[in-house]
């Protein structure tokens, strides 16, 4: 029997082991686990209800709203629903009293879900990491996205070190491609470029030091993006500004945020767009492998 999990793991790896192939591996094993994922809602509208209901009706999950339940019968929908004026607290309550498989925070408010999520895990901060799929359909990873996240040398490292790990638990092996604030060419220009750039040395280093396999690419993303799967932003701000810039502007998309921890799954996502299919389905995938570890 060891042999033969053996065997089965070291398969499931080299098939997976393609960066294309994750959404592949994340919608079979969403459709195996169809775990329970609880969605915040807050203004609730068709497009967002049909979203929801779409998931549930692939075979991502089974989805419950977490929200103002006369609010969104107005609107209708045949999914459970869980009524609070305060969404944000219920999904985390929901979450850690495992009444849920994972969450996902839907349209509730980041602020206030984020500091629930905090104060619940006993923790100052947390780390997530976008899926994120280029205008072409390239999924990679990108962190920090969070405007209060990767500000420091440790943060950054901390980041990679959670996100590689994370990353490996889909089959795929990291290849980080770390970013800064220009080409190495300008130092000498600007104190804070000057400053981005030794702190992408560092980090790369000793990332590699760690076992990552990391290169810098300094301001170059069009680069890091032919070379890597999980970029590394100067910063919490560039991140965010990424993202948005290429989901909303740029023809990609976002499957969503996962909170980097071990026994919950929390998938943060944005308000705007109104498309929670994708992050339903990565929820309830993460909810399976945490099942499997």
């Amino acid at each position: 029997m060891n042999y033969l999990r053996s065997y089965t793991t070291v398969r499931m790896y080299m098939e997976n082991n393609n960066i294309g192939a994750l959404l592949e591996t994340i919608e079979r094993r969403a459709r195996v686990n169809r775990a329970r994922v609880a969605m915040g809602i807050r203004n609730p509208n068709p497009k967002l209800l049909e979203s929801a209901w779409k998931a549930q009706e692939l075979g991502y999950a089974q989805v419950v709203l977490v929200g103002i339940k006369k609010e969104i019968d107005e609107i209708g929908t045949k999914l459970e629903v869980v009524d609070t004026d305060n969404p944000e607290k219920t999904l985390v309550e929901l979450m850690i009293s495992r009444k849920v498989d994972a969450v996902i925070r839907g349209t509730a408010t980041a602020s206030e879900a984020l500091a629930h999520l905090k104060k619940a895990l006993g923790k100052k901060g947390i780390c997530r990491l976008a899926l994120l799929l280029t205008v072409d359909g390239k999924p990679f990873f990108l962190a920090p996205v969070g405007i209060d996240e990767g500000n420091t040398i440790v943060d950054k490292l901390r980041i990679i070190t959670l996100g590689a790990e994370h990353i490996r638990r889909f089959g795929v092996e990291p290849a980080v491609g770390v970013l800064s604030g220009g080409r190495i060419g300008d130092i000498g220009r600007n104190k804070r470029v000057d400053r981005s750039l030794a702190d992408g040395e560092f980090v790369t280093r000793r990332a590699q030091e760690l076992g990552i396999n990391a290169k810098h690419y300094t301001i170059l993303i069009e680069d890091a993006i032919k070379e890597s799967n999980f970029i590394i932003a100067p910063d919490g701000i560039s991140g965010n500004l990424i993202f948005r810039t290429l989901a909303f502007l740029g023809g990609g998309d976002g499957l969503g945020a996962p909170v980097l921890m071990d026994d919950f799954v929390f998938v943060d996502t944005s308000r705007v767009g109104g498309h929670f299919t994708k992050a339903i389905m990565l929820a309830s995938s993460l909810s399976h492998l945490n099942k499997e570890r």
